[in-house]
């Protein structure tokens, strides 16, 4: 404890604190690890000596010692923490005290019947029977509450009765989904978390997440433990807007009609219109109409809410967040297959909607958590720091991971056909590669020395799109000069760069590099697999306008879906697809159309002809063909141009993939990537190379595709693949290898598109304008 310094004889003790002792040194940190009061030239034996009772003046405060901290709390940061989470204990145990200083009162009716398997029942009271057979078999049966929960929630000592999911969605689920309902059940009813009722499901795309979130709504809609009694009367599920109808077709797909009334929220359909009438248990909305009608939502009272794509409330303090942070109801779940986008804040909002308090104050899980996990990530730290990241990173995997479930798409696999993943280097045409040294060496480098007034984001703009096509960048340079807007100065004197005879409106295939290497491949598909369909993704719809010229061009039939698209109609052009009649060669999508309903199967090649500076939008988009119901083999290319601004950003990604495994994935193979901030930082320069990514990599192999370890390697990790290291300081644990992702480039095969063959025959007739490639194959398992 700790006050001012005062002369009193009865302190007035200001709160608790944490006293760290080195050497002759001490610091005093307050609960939310913050540094609040040095003190120096102690003698040793004093402060090594210091125990319950004494004193100590550090920084003009008082301090009295309370006890002794071991090292693992501290370093894991358990002693900042007044709220502590933990499974609850066994049944045998005693109900929680409520009051620490007195005794625990306990009733031992409820108490000795709980033991027993079930609560006393009133005389004269009929026995309460499950819904649905408990011994039937497949039947899938909710655990039963422990003696402590029915102390908390059985107030009434109803009888304790056997939860059975609906062997109508039973036959449809399943064992990872299985799993994943009875999670979910547990952590909404706090069974995992005394006093916490959220939970995240942060599965990966394609594991069916919507079908569980289906499952436990309707399970809570029709039954609980206390009596039978439903644990809700009604349900709100919020969506991105584009998912809204998707939602309702899903519980009508997995329950019918007539089993449950969804009332989704769209133009004809208000809110107003659901609060008047009482025959629909579940409404569905979207975020933006949520904010809308907030204030009659809020007078609903919902038994559970789920927050599809819940990252979406990744910042705290937008009105989103504050709308569904004012809804009555404890019962919250987030389905996302991406909890950590960006940085640890956003991990710590989402965390804080579902069970708000878990992981203290916004600035206290900065110092104890977010600090150090950066500081230990990068590579100059010492290690010190190194420790003690590795040290917060577990604290803060054991305290979420009671109500965060993550699993991979491996899981999946064995019901899916093999996937190979192409990253594919492209050589910059000539007009690219003139171009993008002009912008390099004479405007962006005045841009990085502040002599311009422009923002970086133009600069990182424009150089994007002249990755994609030198077009997309005449067209706005010459609406900036001829408008004369701000950015005027950063495109001076480009226009004499083109041709003479170059217009936007034209098109020029060799112009780009990626596009010749799209075109190549679009026909070799045509050649080789006529019947095969393709899927082409890209970031912006400009891009998207030049793809659909170049099918346009080359007379492929397409289809097309981006943000202009309909709504109503979005579901109809994926059918259409989908069909085995469908005689649609290419799929044109905006990757920013995404989410439940764009499973694309009727597609086996998938190119991904711009990245994303978010690596979950991308690995969203590449998995768009490989899901329930694919039958062929699946062929999904990245396209890159080789040494600019794209391999910046591909590097980028890799360092974002670690950061989500380092808390997400933790011991399943976290890594650290090595890629200095120097070297992310360098975005604008244009190296001539047929790979930049490889180089960094300071990999020996010998660019075939071969597993070549030298043998002085192969005796000390045997197991190895390939010497590429990327920075990875070992394996936690020897835990095997988790799901392909772009952090694992050295277990890729890598291949040298001047001199060496591809494995893939559509790359083989396309390698023309491929420089380097990266390549990865997930095997198929019999299920």
């Amino acid at each position: 404890m700790w006050c001012k310094a005062s002369k009193k004889k009865h302190k007035r003790w200001e709160g608790d604190a944490v006293l760290v002792t080195r050497g002759r040194s001490a610091t005093l940190k307050d609960m939310e690890g913050k540094d609040f009061g040095k003190g120096s030239g102690y003698k040793v034996s004093e402060l090594v000596s210091l125990c319950e009772g004494e004193s100590l003046m550090v920084g003009g405060k008082e301090v009295e010692i309370m006890g002794v901290i071991s090292d693992e709390d501290f370093a894991r940061g358990r002693c900042f923490h007044d709220v502590q989470i933990d499974k609850e204990e066994p049944q045998s145990a005693p109900p929680p005290s409520r009051r620490p200083a007195s005794k625990p009162f306990c009733r031992p009716t409820l108490l000795g019947a709980a033991q027993m398997g079930g609560a006393r029942q009133p005389q004269g009271e009929h026995t309460c029977r499950p819904r649905h057979d408990p011994l039937a078999p497949g039947a899938l049966v909710m655990p039963r509450p422990s003696a402590n929960h029915q102390w908390a929630c059985n107030k009434a000592g109803l009888p304790v009765v056997d939860v059975v999911v609906d062997p109508h969605l039973t036959s449809h689920l399943r064992p990872h989904q299985r799993e994943g309902l009875l999670f979910l059940y547990e952590c909404v009813l706090g069974m995992r978390a005394a006093g916490r009722c959220g939970a995240i499901l942060a599965d990966e795309m394609g594991l069916g997440k919507t079908l569980q979130g289906v499952a436990l709504a309707w399970t809570l809609l029709r039954q609980g433990p206390y009596g039978g009694r439903p644990l809700a009367k009604r349900v709100l599920v919020v969506a991105p807007g584009s998912l809204v109808q998707n939602w309702g077709a899903e519980f009508n797909k997995w329950l019918g009609r007539e089993r449950i009334s969804v009332f989704p929220v769209d133009q004809d359909h208000r809110v107003e219109q659901y609060v008047a009438s009482p025959l629909h248990s579940v409404l569905v909305i979207s975020y933006e109409m949520l904010l809308r009608s907030v204030e009659q939502v809020q007078k609903l009272d919902f038994g559970l809410v789920i927050c599809d794509e819940g990252h979406r409330l990744k910042n705290s303090s937008i009105k989103t967040s504050s709308a569904l942070s004012g809804l009555s109801c404890s019962r919250r779940v987030i389905l996302t297959g991406t909890p950590v986008q960006n940085d640890l804040q956003e991990f710590y909002s989402i965390i804080e909607f579902v069970n708000p308090g878990v992981l203290g104050s916004a600035a206290a899980y900065r110092k104890l958590y977010e600090e150090p996990l950066v500081r230990s990530r990068q590579p100059s730290c010492t290690e010190e720091e190194r420790v003690l990241g590795e040290e917060r990173a577990c604290e803060l995997s054991r305290r979420t991971s009671l109500f965060i479930l993550r699993r991979t798409q491996e899981i999946i696999n064995r019901y899916l056909p093999p996937r190979s993943d192409w990253t594919l280097f492209c050589g910059p045409a000539p007009l690219q590669r003139e171009l993008y040294q002009t912008l390099s060496q004479r405007v962006f480098r005045t841009c990085l020395q502040g002599a311009m007034s422009t923002t970086h984001l133009a600069c990182i703009t424009a150089l994007k799109k002249l990755c994609n096509h030198p077009g997309l960048l005449y067209s706005t340079v010459k609406d900036r000069t001829e408008g004369g807007s701000v950015e005027s100065s950063l495109y001076e004197g480009l226009l004499n760069a083109f041709p003479e005879n170059f217009s936007s409106g034209g098109f020029r295939t060799a112009d780009s590099g990626k596009l010749l290497v799209l075109s190549d491949l679009l026909a070799a598909v045509r050649s080789l697999s006529p019947s095969d369909r393709v899927v082409l993704v890209s970031n912006y719809t400009q891009t998207l306008d030049i793809l659909q010229d170049l099918c346009v061009h080359l007379s492929y039939t397409f289809c097309r879906l981006d943000g202009h698209t309909p709504t109503m109609q979005r579901q109809r052009l994926v059918d259409s697809f989908n069909s085995p009649h469908s005689k649609t060669f290419v799929f044109l999508l905006s990757s920013k159309a995404g989410g439940l309903g764009l499973n694309l199967v009727g597609a086996s090649h998938l190119v991904l002809y711009d990245i994303d500076w978010n690596p979950a939008n991308d690995i969203q988009a590449m998995a768009r063909v490989w899901r329930d119901g694919q039958k062929k083999t699946v062929h999904t290319y990245r396209l890159l141009t080789a040494g600019t601004i794209e391999e910046r950003i591909f590097q980028r990604q890799v360092s974002k993939q670690g950061l989500s495994g380092t808390v997400v994935d933790l011991g399943k193979g976290a890594e650290h990537t090595s890629f200095s901030s120097n070297e992310l930082r360098d975005l604008f320069s244009f190296t001539d190379t047929p790979s930049l990514t490889h180089e960094l990599l300071d990999c020996r192999c010998s660019m075939d595709g071969s597993s070549h370890v030298p043998e002085e390697e192969e005796e000390e990790e045997p197991g190895r693949d390939r010497p590429c290291q990327l920075g990875r300081q070992g394996d936690r644990g020897g835990v095997g290898q988790k799901h392909l992702s772009m952090s694992e480039l050295m277990q890729w095969r890598h291949f040298s598109g001047a001199t060496h063959t591809f494995t893939d025959p559509y790359l083989e007739q396309a390698r023309n304008h491929i420089s380097f490639a990266f390549q990865s194959t997930v095997s198929h398992t019999p299920h």
